[in-house]
């Protein structure tokens, strides 16, 4: 009886180290038919051979219920668990909620930085220099907010405090702002 045949007998029959000299035996076969699968997939494929190998054999020994006949029936159950794990890959990343196969953009660093008119910006500087004498956490957060864009929760954690707190000193800091820059309420 060949090797592997013997060990699937044992797994079947419930040996705890049978698995564990079955994957040796078949690691190399497991990694040729995976490396085949992957070649059939489309460019840009982030799992490599070896993980697929790796996640179809915690499927094919980790359920507790194998059984397999003999050599041919267990590589077809692992070429199976392989075309799942595909098939689950590929449907992810069509998911709406992963962008619904739209490619990615890549993010340009100018995009980031929001372009103020200068005027705009001197007068906020020189307000601030006034809000900061009045009251410096509201002038802090402030900086975060308009000059680094931080949201928020993003600026009351740098700051230390709750948002709720990071909230009312944005209150009172637009209006302040708003009075000090003569522009009339939002």
């Amino acid at each position: 009886m060949p090797e592997v045949t013997r060990i699937l007998q044992g797994i079947e029959h419930g040996d705890p180290k049978a698995a564990e000299e079955l994957l040796p035996l078949v690691y190399h076969e497991l990694r040729r038919v995976a490396a085949s699968k992957m070649n059939q997939e489309p460019p840009g494929q982030t799992l490599q051979a070896t993980a697929l190998v790796h996640e179809a054999w915690l499927r094919l020994v980790g359920e507790g219920k194998e059984q397999w006949a003999g050599r041919a029936q267990f590589f077809a159950a692992a070429a199976e668990a392989m075309r799942r794990i595909l098939v689950e890959r590929a449907r992810r990343r069509q998911a709406l909620k992963r962008g619904g196969g739209i490619e990615p953009e890549p993010l340009e660093e100018s995009r980031l930085i929001q372009t103020v008119p200068t005027e705009e910006l001197l007068e906020v500087s020189e307000a601030l220099d006034g809000l900061a004498a009045e009251d410096p956490q509201a002038a802090d957060l402030v900086k975060l907010r308009y000059f680094v864009g931080m949201t928020m929760p993003e600026a009351a954690v740098a700051l230390g405090v709750p948002q709720r707190t990071a909230e009312r000193w944005w209150t009172f800091a637009r209006a302040w702002l708003r009075k000090e820059l003569g522009r009339p309420p939002c």
